[in-house]
């Protein structure tokens, strides 16, 4: 039986992404008819979830026409949506491509500003839409307001639940993490310059960052630390192992919405209860495929599939 999963999204946004012929300052930039997407890192994380065949809830904070064009968007794809009302209007960005290079230009707003009462209502959604074995996904940046030790009071709550959580943060909220064990945090994701940044030195090499990310798990920050590192994959470490996997390199059209197809597709294999190993697949594949396609597009199932059986995977 697969576990359920229930992506948070605090701060999403509708995204615009268009092209034109070139970029400069001064003239008006006559654009293509724009690409409109529901975005956000835990949304990405439940569509990618859709897109490769399983289903995830998104709980998402909401407000204004902007926010319900946004749940518009969701139940076009089909994606099952939980929403509580967030503070302000949500949020748009933009992304422009210059034809003339293949330059893309990303236009990030940051979103209404959240105050101390509205993260009691983000927290009482996510206890009424978690059960036991929930796999809980918070992704994605946070709003402006909302204090870093949001993930720990969200591991608090879900570990509350017996459910498990899976964090892939940055900043602030990624260093309160570490400080201490978290029983609930069940994978803790990074990028690489983030996994340097809270290791206080270079991670050169994939054994580098397998012993840092080991140190964290016989830490107990979490039970599953994953560090990408870009082109050459990623490094998992856990108390069965190490691995690093890779795909062989492919073109990249653009980097968008890779992390969110890594973790997408690493839960949902993780959901089936498939060998942490084989979920590290998973998430290489998807994000590899997710590089391949246009702007805000994830990845595509066939890609992942195909990609899936020429991922490189060794133990460290």
């Amino acid at each position: 039986m697969k576990s359920h999963i229930l992506t948070i999204t605090l701060n999403p946004t509708v995204d615009f992404c268009t092209t034109a012929p070139d970029i400069e300052p001064g003239p008006k930039l006559r654009c293509t008819d724009p690409q409109i997407d529901p975005g956000g890192g835990g949304i990405n994380v439940a569509r990618a979830v859709k897109l490769l065949g399983g289903q995830a809830t998104a709980l998402v904070a909401i407000g204004g026409a902007t926010g319900a064009h946004l749940l518009q968007l969701l139940a076009l794809e089909g994606v099952p949506t939980v929403a509580f009302q967030g503070p302000g209007e949500t949020r748009q960005s933009m992304s422009v491509i210059n034809q003339s290079n293949g330059e893309q230009f990303r236009f990030v707003m940051p979103g209404p500003v959240w105050t101390e009462a509205d993260v009691p209502r983000a927290l009482n959604s996510v206890d009424q839409a978690t059960g036991e074995d929930t796999l809980v996904v918070l992704s994605g940046s946070q709003p402006p307001g909302v204090a870093k030790d949001f993930p720990s009071i969200l591991a608090d709550h879900v570990g509350d639940r017996q459910a498990r959580l899976i964090v892939d943060t940055s900043g602030p909220a990624l260093f309160h993490l570490a400080e201490e064990p978290r029983a609930a945090l069940h994978v803790l994701r990074m990028d690489g310059p983030e996994g340097e940044e809270l290791a206080g030195r270079p991670l050169p090499t994939r054994e580098d960052t397998a012993d840092f990310a080991s140190s964290l798990v016989e830490k107990g920050v979490a039970k599953i630390i994953i560090v990408a590192r870009g082109p050459d994959g990623s490094v998992l470490a856990s108390p069965e192992g190490r691995w690093h996997a890779v795909n062989p390199p492919v073109e990249v059209v653009s980097t968008v919405g890779a992390g969110d197809s890594f973790v997408g597709a690493f839960t949902l294999a993780l959901a089936g209860a498939e060998p942490v190993e084989e979920c590290l697949r998973w998430g290489v594949a998807a994000a590899s495929a997710a590089v391949m396609s246009d702007a805000t597009r994830l990845c595509d199932p066939d890609t992942t599939r195909s990609l899936l059986q020429q991922v490189s995977l060794t133990r460290l």
